[in-house]
């Protein structure tokens, strides 16, 4: 199971391998209370790209198309599905607000695709 969730939530049994897939580490945020697994900031979308999009519904879709191109040139990629593969839950941990409209939605679309060819 590929799933993600805000890291300012309260870590559960459920999230399996939890991985922080920022750039930045998130405001607040302990890295204990954290309860990572790893951080992969080499995932996120360029800086650039962040900047670019900044949270912006409007921007989304542009946004998505832009950042599937980055994590299709990704080396991170492979090791993100691979673990996906080996682990029985993955959960993927971000800091935006809007649960839908971020970039960690679009990593767990873009990763379930790839686990199901």
């Amino acid at each position: 199971m590929l799933a993600i969730k805000r890291i300012y939530a309260a870590p559960e049994g459920a999230d399996g391998l939890r991985v922080l897939v920022d750039r930045l580490w998130p405001r607040g945020v302990s890295k204990e209370a954290a309860a990572l697994d790893l951080w992969m900031k080499e995932i996120a979308p360029t800086p650039e790209l962040r900047t670019w999009f900044g949270h912006e519904p409007e921007r989304f879709e542009e946004f998505s198309d832009r950042y599937r191109a980055e994590l299709e040139a990704s080396p991170a990629l492979d090791r993100l599905l691979e673990m996906a593969r080996e682990s029985e839950s993955l959960t993927l941990l971000y800091a935006a607000r809007d649960p839908d409209c971020n970039h960690a939605a679009v990593l767990r679309d873009f990763a379930r695709d790839a686990l199901a060819t």
